[in-house]
């Protein structure tokens, strides 16, 4: 669908002098790349009978890949399990906006670090009010990691924060040089509702500052509108659930489901729950000291991709449907795009360049003082697993507030594995595909990666890497010595049937959708299929003919 409608997005906004900013084309491009051969493959190979396949390199993109997203979430939260957060209680807290402030924040980095950093502040500051009067502890240190999303559950743009904090705090009462963790009883509907109004009214005073909120009613200065007026248009559609381009400018969302009138609809507030001057904060969630699998699941759900693609449908008259998560309180269940206004939809998702979605703050963050012994550095090997079930709620949450908690226990003689700081490649795949690559189909045997061939410009990018550090004899400081050329490569016909190249076995499937036309150009090979004996699902083989 976007590698057939791109380019008519593109023409129809350049026909209004209303162009796509570069970042925003650049993801589309770079999402067009995910999965082709053509773009750069790794060539494993059995190391048992010689069987070959190649896996196509990914694009790497932040914004609405699914599958590089799902990657990236799965790293990132078993990073954050194994290497981050200790065996102690935590909660979440989710943070959300007013649908004016998520505009301003969507694309103004500075201003989002800033809100954030005042939401931080209140509940660090509620962390230690409450340890000093439950447990008596002073000076004690909080710590979380926040991860902000973009968009919402209609392929929205909904900027919001879900930060996991630590429940309780890091202290240090005889000032032995290694801190404790003290953990605290869950806040109540008034502590909450305290957090949530020393929140809004920071973020409104640091509005007023700079000068985006004023007493008189003028509206503010808007960089985005002036800069990019085809973003700014999008963003402020997608926020209020319209459309920005096209015959529907304008015009509401198309929905689908049993609904209601709105008027009849009453909207009851949860337990765990406050809402301050359009400001809206939940902390309901938490978890278990040593329920791991639990916390994992919970960063999964905060990393995950914007778009899940077992909801996509395509309707008869070829429009599309994405299914929600969960019905909205109107009965809605599903909206409904053209294919340039989900285009359009999916241009807001993409967040803008150097902009960092996971926060540290506390006793995680870079420079703080006890970060060497806050983070979690080593993991427990899967001998050691950690049982306990999840608590149901608030009050289940099974800890003794009088009990303290070291950050990082180690019985004597207990194994201790040391992980890299990600997770590899393979392991990444088969997390999110199901699909061990370096298990071979046809023996069962392990496979190694022999080679990696990339696009011409991704090779000129990993030569001048190399040659950067590399030199004579490993010097960087001398002079590189060049070794023998390699030979080159048959151009014509007589050459190639010189060659002998064994039979390769491609991976078809979500790693590799297709193989594309770009073997033709530059060094690559032109592949046509050969004639398969059977039909089904039996693997394909190809073989290489030289490529204009």
């Amino acid at each position: 669908m976007v590698q057939q409608n791109l380019e008519t997005f593109l023409a129809q906004a350049a026909a209004r002098d209303r162009c796509v900013p570069s970042f925003v084309e650049r993801e589309f491009r770079k999402f067009l790349t995910c999965g082709l051969l053509c773009h750069g493959f790794v060539r494993v190979r059995c190391t048992d009978c010689g069987e070959d396949r190649l896996v196509a390199f990914s694009c790497r993109g932040r914004g609405f890949c699914p599958s590089c997203c799902s990657r990236r979430m799965s790293d990132t939260a078993a990073h954050l399990v194994d290497r981050v957060f200790p065996e102690v209680p935590t909660r979440q807290w989710v943070f959300t906006l007013p649908i004016p402030l998520r505009y301003r924040v969507a694309y103004d980095r500075n201003l989002c670090s800033a809100v954030l950093s005042v939401f931080i502040r209140s509940v660090m500051r509620s962390l230690r009010r409450r340890a000093k009067k439950h447990l008596g502890v002073d000076q004690g240190q909080g710590g979380s990691v926040t991860q902000i999303q973009r968009w919402g559950g209609a392929v929205n743009l909904n900027v919001h924060f879900h930060a996991i904090f630590l429940d309780g705090v890091y202290a240090d009462p005889g000032n032995t040089g290694t801190p404790e963790f003290f953990a605290l009883p869950a806040p109540d509907d008034e502590e909450i509702a305290r957090v949530a109004a020393a929140s809004a009214q920071g973020i409104i005073r640091l509005l007023e500052r700079r000068g985006l909120l004023s007493a008189s009613g003028e509206a503010a200065e808007d960089p985005l509108q002036d800069d990019q007026p085809l973003l700014a248009a999008c963003a402020a559609a997608s926020l209020r659930y319209r459309i920005a381009t096209g015959p529907r400018t304008g015009k509401p969302v198309m929905r689908l489901g049993d609904r209601i009138e709105a008027d009849v609809v009453e909207f009851v507030p949860g337990e765990s729950c406050a809402s301050v001057q359009g400001f809206s904060l939940h902390a309901g969630v938490a978890i278990n000291a040593h329920d791991r699998a639990r916390l994992e699941r919970l960063f999964r759900s905060i990393a995950r991709p914007p778009i899940a693609t077992k909801r996509l449908s395509e309707l008869p008259d070829g429009r599309i449907a994405y299914e929600l998560r969960h019905p909205w309180r109107d009965g809605t269940t599903h909206v409904v795009f053209t294919e340039l206004e989900f285009l359009e939809k999916l241009a807001v998702l993409t967040p803008s360049p150097r902009g960092n979605l996971c926060r540290y703050h506390g006793v995680f963050a870079p420079g703080a003082q006890w970060r060497s012994s806050g983070v979690r550095d080593r993991a427990r090997t899967e001998s050691s697993t950690q049982s306990g079930p999840p608590p149901g709620g608030n009050a289940k949450v099974d800890r003794s507030s009088d009990a303290t908690v070291p950050l990082l226990e180690v019985a004597p003689g207990d194994p201790i594995r040391l992980r890299e700081r990600r997770l590899p490649w393979a392991e990444l795949l088969r997390r999110v595909f199901r699909e061990d690559v370096l298990r071979c189909p046809q023996c069962g045997g392990r496979a190694a990666v022999i080679s990696a061939t990339a696009t011409v410009r991704m090779r000129r990018r990993l030569r001048r890497r190399r040659h950067s550090t590399q030199g004579h004899q490993g010097d960087p400081h001398l002079p590189r010595v060049l070794g023998p050329r390699a030979p080159s490569l048959p151009r014509t016909p007589d050459d190639f049937r010189s060659l002998r190249i064994p039979p390769v076995r491609f991976l078809v499937g979500p790693l590799c959708p297709s193989l594309g036309s770009g073997f033709r150009r530059g060094r690559f090979w032109k592949i046509s299929q050969l004639p398969l004996a059977s039909t089904g699902l039996s693997p394909l083989r190809f073989r290489l003919s030289p490529g204009k």
